[in-house]
């Protein structure tokens, strides 16, 4: 595996630069790069030569002649090199494998539960993902990295769950280091909503700098992207929004052991919990999703309520990050505009007209999918990064010198 650290120490090789501009996907001419970048058109020869090699880069239709010999044309090779992509939740696992543009090209899950541990859980992503490959006929020298996320509390640095409330077994298992011992590639780990955020923007909101990711499931979390970069925190855990207070709650428990949490009040089995109580026979999200779905009147209050709890905590939100757009996604969002409603109405009420005046709160348009696309983007940013694209050319000269 390639260590990123060369390439800082040793100094940029200068073709990351080169390959930045050609990340777009448009097809560009060596004359049109060396006029973008100042370079002679002999340097650009040699630096697009080892992009090719590296498959990162290739020849795509000449360009139109204007009298003598056509230019040809190098771009961005989507489809040369893959990423995996790989959605752990609380029940189930996905892989897909990737091509450089995030588009899935093939898949395989698996029900599994997360409480079984890291040990089988990542057994099978093991197997599965060797398969996976071999099935899609692709080497392992193809793959770049892979991108993992994970249903709890994740140090991004480490790669590591921290005390991770639906993960027994799991807390500080070294999932990156586990999986790079097998597939000898980079591993990005992260929690499921920012990768959820990833691949919703991927997907939906190409052009949106500022959004927020609300999944609204099981638990409560939010995936925070401002400027155009995924905002983890200091250690990780920005935007987990699930343990703020909410007033009305004060004397409903939550399991992190504080009261009052949000929660504890509009997740979906805190809802529920609550229809349970009003006599209703329900046991699952999915069970309170399909009540509100026949017009149950009571499902379809309580899951309103939830969403002005969530709008309550989203208000604040809006104040200090001032997003384009709030996704609400996850299962309990299939409940339809009944939970979002709740949200507008609070948020649109309570925040600054200016603050609101373009916001857009909507349903996520990637539903299941944004999990394990965003999973593939997380591994295809580390993967074409300029330190890492740097670090593959370093190695690249280093076999052609031992080679002679």
């Amino acid at each position: 595996m390639i260590d990123i650290s060369r390439g800082d120490a040793l100094g940029s090789t200068g073709t990351s630069d080169l390959f930045q501009i050609l990340r777009d996907g448009r097809s560009r001419t060596r004359t049109e790069l060396a006029a973008l970048t100042g370079l002679a058109r002999s340097t650009i020869a040699l630096r697009i030569d080892s992009l090719v090699k590296l498959g990162l880069v290739g020849p795509t239709a000449d360009a139109p002649s204007t009298g003598g010999r056509p230019s040809s044309q190098v771009a961005l090779a989507t489809g040369m090199k893959i990423v995996l992509g790989v959605d752990i939740g609380a029940s189930h696992v996905r892989i897909a494998v990737s091509d450089l543009t995030g588009r899935p090209l093939h898949e395989t899950s698996t029900d599994i539960a997360i409480a079984d541990g890291p040990d089988a859980v990542l057994g099978w992503v093991i197997e599965a993902g060797g398969a996976l490959l071999r099935d899609s006929g692709r080497p392992v020298s193809d793959l770049l990295a892979i991108g993992v996320g994970l249903p709890g509390p994740v140090e991004y640095s480490s790669g590591r769950p921290i005390n991770p409330p639906i993960m027994p077994g799991w807390d500080r298992f070294d999932v990156r280091g586990t999986l790079e011992a097998h597939f000898h590639v980079p591993v990005l780990v992260d929690n499921d909503v920012n990768i959820m955020a990833l691949g919703e923007r991927e997907t939906a909101w190409p052009d949106v700098d500022h959004l927020i990711f609300v999944k609204v499931a099981t638990g409560i979390g939010s995936g925070v992207i401002s400027g155009g970069i995924l905002q983890r925190g200091a250690q990780g855990i920005a935007g987990d929004i699930g343990h703020v207070q909410v007033p009305r709650g004060a004397d409903v428990p939550c399991h992190c052991g504080n009261r009052g949490c949000l929660e504890a009040l509009a997740s979906g089995p805190a809802l529920a919990v609550q229809l349970r109580g009003r006599g209703l026979d329900i046991s699952t999200n999915q069970d309170v999703v399909d009540l509100v779905k026949r017009g149950n009147l009571e499902a379809i209050q309580a899951v309103r309520q939830a969403g002005r709890d969530l709008g309550e905590v989203l208000t604040a939100c809006v104040s200090l990050i001032n997003p384009s757009v709030i996704v609400i996604g996850g299962s309990m969002a299939q409940a339809g505009e009944h939970l979002i409603a709740g949200v507008r109405e609070v948020v649109y009420t309570r925040s600054m007209p200016l603050a609101t005046q373009h916001l857009q709160i909507i349903q996520s348009g990637a539903g299941p999918d944004a999990a394990v696309i965003g999973a593939s983007m997380l591994a295809i940013h580390h993967a074409l990064s300029p330190a890492r694209v740097d670090a593959m050319v370093l190695e690249l000269m280093e076999s052609a010198a031992r080679s002679v």
